[in-house]
């Protein structure tokens, strides 16, 4: 009894000194204790999210990569693993483990390793929100306190979900939603169980038990994670083993990106930083949709891919990456194989190098007749046939190549790495081209960007030559120009000579010899054909007849900046410098019927809530608003102005819920001349003339003829020694362009020569706007145009229709190939016929040329 009363006494001692100790220790650090109703309204840090307008991911903007989830959202097993690792008692504890805080003890005491943890969820919770990561006492004693309070204020299910979401788990993977993308490229409820129980590994170091660092590690530790399982009743015997006998395969995962965008991604993250800040715009988990749709844009990238490649293998083979080892060329197919690395070596020198785009590296292993073997970094093997090989003569220069190859040897031989690309029927021989590419495409009546590529690769290069790369644009600067003659009279059947212009400039001492490409000279020519034919003579004797000035001030009407357009008469022919988008938006003036759109490519955002917190509302080409705006001279921008403006509209504070009737954009041209200037520009791809009389002519962009479509109006444009190659076409629902050239913007995209082992299959010559920048834009609107209907184009008010003699443009009673009905401005039509035998045209060429530069087209 004696023995009894005092461990009775020692016992009541003890646990008031327990009490006054946790008493003192709240005392001490109530202070310092942080407010935890904070997590009632938590708002977790989430990545920025970019769509198409379709829901494909485009990208995602944000230094923490999390994928919020709701309990019920997790698959059971999962939440099983974590708290059979983590902290098995969780149900049934107030905050803080008293059993695990002993079991730790007792380790420590035993083996004097402190590293055994005791904390439970909850105080994770704690130490993640609140508290630092430093193995002090007074850090432990808070951490148990604030896990008392956020018992008191959230319930268990709560906790639960917010750790699961909030738990570091590597490679900047928070919460379990991401760790599954990272690691696995899946979805919570798409992982297997040993999967699993690697993520629930996790929690104790992140750093090195992830499956990318160390994969040994990483099976310890899942083991160790199944086994609790086990002992848990969570999974049976079978399932354990199963899943202990399960290989570690996991690399690390980007965002599961739907849709290759990332030229309009970066568009995106810029202007949302700007508008935002990095902060807010990186954690906020905003989600912004954008104006393009997936198959739009994966045509746009296929184009102007195929198109770089097709102008590469013009061009010839630039050769191997590198020579791994050499062997003597043999007629023991065996012998020819042996070399200096085995399959092992080869293999882990692939795996080493960066891949790009569709290009793959490969290791040539064996070279016969006309085909070649190579191993690709996943081991397989792969036959290079002749059909994929036969294209690569030698590159000389950009000018010349070599003879074309009769044999693989001439091309390949064992050891040398190479690159290689499937072209959707067999594995080809290849290489990175160095040429590059631009295209965008937009909705001319809203602005809406409907595709856009600055490049052939982002990863290679992020400078995105549709937005930033002011390039000249030759002969896509005349429908401008002579859209300014129609406003100063000039009509489609006004008679221009097309003949040499040789004009000596007495104040620099040279004389101006501009150009037609070909140097061919029609003589009296009409407004329609010259500029379906682009004849450069033609251009400058119609900006001598407006006059540089009064052309500059109708060429600012299409939101050019003044600084980028050249006051002398080489403006004509095209030695304005702008960009693929700034481009766009002028032809989209005509293609809408006289209307000045701004680009966009944000549609609307929503916040981490789902709620709609804008929508765009662009300025649209509206003939039928009830406030008429026409003729209004638009706000003119310098190009980084211009670039600013892509998202003007875009307020931070605009409230999406506001109803507001349809912005008209301004008029800036009439209808009746964006008209005119379509229907020349459809002559430029269907000709005119008649074949069958011999006097039948293309225009330059006949190739689009293949589209079987009569509803399209384009142009090429070609620079100085083919620096710059353009095409731009449009209907009143899509404007294209597309813009190939080198970003060295003094290299020649120079000329191809004929290759006999292509026959007919190639396009050889000088390279130019028709050869190489239109076949991307065919290729492209080929699939763009497949759901737009053709346009039934109605003839606007206030143009007329009369037959005209093709000769000379004057009213004519024939019905026969020597006439055909043009169209007027009413008013302007000619009130004279033709009268047989009427004299030639006399033409005066004394006006004067300021500068000495030829562009051609």
């Amino acid at each position: 009894m004696f023995w009894l009363k005092k461990i009775v006494i020692l016992c009541l001692i003890g646990v008031i000194l327990a009490v006054a100790t946790v008493f003192v220790a709240y005392w001490y650090v109530k202070d310092d204790l942080p407010d935890v109703s904070s997590l009632q309204d938590v708002r977790l840090q989430t990545p920025m999210r970019v769509f198409t307008a379709d829901g494909e991911l485009i990208s995602q903007f944000g230094e923490q990569r999390r994928i919020p989830l709701t309990l019920d959202e997790m698959p059971p097993q999962l939440i099983q693993a974590f708290l059979a690792t983590e902290d098995s008692r969780f149900y049934d504890h107030p905050g803080f483990d008293v059993i695990g805080m002993m079991r730790a003890a007792i380790v420590v005491a035993s083996t004097r390793d402190a590293k055994q943890g005791a904390s439970t969820i909850t105080q994770q919770l704690a130490r993640n929100f609140f508290l630092t990561r430093e193995k002090k006492v007074i850090r432990k004693i808070k951490e148990i306190f604030l896990a008392i309070r956020i018992e008191q204020l959230l319930s268990k299910d709560e906790i639960l979900e917010l750790y699961l979401n909030k738990i570091e788990l590597g490679h900047r993977a928070f919460g379990v939603g991401a760790a599954a993308q990272v690691y696995f490229g899946k979805t919570v409820h798409e992982l297997t169980l040993d999967e699993i129980a690697i993520i629930a590994g996790l929690p104790q170091a992140p750093s090195i038990l992830n499956p990318v660092r160390s994969p040994t590690n990483a099976r310890n530790r899942r083991n160790i994670v199944l086994g609790r399982m086990l002992s848990m009743g969570y999974i049976n015997q079978a399932q354990y083993q199963e899943a202990l006998q399960a290989p570690v395969t996991s690399r690390r995962h980007g965002a599961q990106i739907t849709a290759s965008a990332p030229y309009i991604a970066e568009m995106v993250r810029q202007e949302m930083v700007e508008r935002y800040g990095e902060e807010y715009a990186y954690t906020a988990g905003l989600q912004v949709y954008t104006t393009i749709n997936k198959p739009i844009q994966d045509a746009a990238r296929h184009a102007l891919q195929q198109n770089l490649y097709d102008y590469d293998e013009r061009h010839g083979y630039r050769g191997p990456e590198a020579v791994l080892w050499s062997s003597e060329n043999s007629d023991d197919a065996e012998q020819s194989t042996a070399a200096a690395w085995d399959e092992a070596d080869i293999l882990n020198y692939l795996t080493e190098q960066s891949s790009l785009e569709d290009l793959q590296h490969a290791v040539v292993l064996n070279v016969e007749d006309q085909q070649a073997l190579a191993i690709r970094a996943d081991g397989q093997h792969v036959t290079l046939d002749w059909d994929g090989l036969k294209w690569a003569r030698r590159f000389i220069t950009d000018h010349r190549q070599g003879h074309a190859p009769k044999q693989a040897s001439d091309i390949l031989q064992p050891g040398m790495h190479v690159r290689i690309r499937h072209n959707g029927e067999s594995w080809q021989l290849s290489q990175v081209p160095e040429a590059t590419s631009a295209l965008v495409s937009m909705d001319p009546n809203t602005g809406a960007i409907q595709a856009l590529v600055g490049g052939f690769s982002f990863a290679q290069s992020q400078f995105n030559r549709a937005t930033q790369a002011k390039r000249q644009v030759g002969s896509n600067i005349k429908p401008f120009i002579y859209s300014a003659a129609l406003e100063q009279g000039y009509t489609l059947a006004s008679v221009i000579n097309d003949a040499p212009i040789h004009h000596w400039d007495q104040g620099a001492g040279i004389a101006w010899r501009p150009r037609n490409s070909p140097a061919v000279y029609d003589g009296p020519i009409r407004v329609r054909e010259a500029l379906a034919k682009s004849k450069n003579v033609v251009s400058v004797r119609l900006m001598r007849g407006v006059g540089i000035e009064d052309s500059i001030q109708h060429l600012k009407r299409f939101g050019f900046a003044e600084s980028d357009l050249p006051r002398n008469e080489t403006l004509s022919l095209g030695s304005a410098s702008l960009t693929p988008l700034e481009l766009l938006t002028g032809y989209a003036v005509f293609a809408n019927g006289g209307f000045l759109v701004k680009p966009y490519v944000i549609s609307k955002v929503y916040n981490e809530e789902n709620e709609l917190i804008y929508q765009h509302q662009p300025a649209l080409a509206c003939h039928d608003c009830a406030v008429e705006n026409t003729a209004a001279e638009p706000e003119i921008l310098d190009a980084e102005a211009q670039l600013a403006q892509l998202f003007a509209d875009f307020p931070a504070d605009e409230s999406a819920d506001t109803e507001t009737p349809p912005k008209q954009a301004p008029r800036v041209i009439s209808e009746q001349n964006a008209f005119l200037i379509s229907e020349a520009l459809k002559s430029s791809i269907w000709g005119g003339g008649h074949w069958n009389r011999g006097t039948g002519w293309n225009g330059t962009g006949w190739r689009v003829q293949s589209l079987e479509r009569r509803d399209i109006s384009g142009k090429t444009g070609t620079t100085n020694d083919s620096k710059d190659t353009w095409f731009t076409g449009y209907n009143s629902q899509i404007v294209t362009t597309s813009w190939v050239g080198f970003d060295d913007a003094n290299r020649s995209l120079g000329r191809a020569t004929w290759n006999a082992n292509l026959g007919r299959n190639q396009s050889s010559g000088v390279e130019a706007g028709a050869r190489t920048a239109l076949p991307a834009w065919l290729e492209f609107m080929r699939v763009a145009m497949q759901d737009i209907p053709v346009d039934q184009v109605d003839t606007p008010a206030g143009i007329s229709s009369v037959r005209i003699d093709l000769e000379t443009g004057l009213l004519s009673r024939a019905n026969d190939h020597t006439s055909r009905f043009e169209f007027f401005v009413r008013g302007t039509e000619p009130t004279q016929y033709v009268q047989p035998g009427t004299p030639s045209f006399s033409f005066d060429d004394d006006e004067p040329a300021t500068e000495l530069l030829e562009l051609f087209d």
